[in-house]
């Protein structure tokens, strides 16, 4: 499954790749992709797989920047 996520409060680039790279290597992740200039997080999922996983990535984002926002 496929989803497009917006995302706020970056401080930058280094941080989205930090998050970028704990994202993809979470098992139920194909691949993620952050954009920094556009803010948003490309991702590539096993479809079902929502409730655990959105909150597995928001927990890793916040250890890198604390105050990250994704737009579900």
């Amino acid at each position: 499954m496929n989803k497009i996520v917006r995302i706020e409060n970056v401080c930058c680039a280094n941080c989205g790749a930090k998050i970028e790279r704990g994202i993809n290597k979470l098992k139920d992740v194909n691949s993620a992709t952050i954009n920094f200039m556009t803010l948003k997080l490309i991702l590539d999922y096993k479809d079902g797989t929502e409730e655990t996983l959105f909150p597995e990535i928001e927990k890793i984002a916040k250890k890198v920047e604390g105050d990250i926002v994704f737009k579900w």
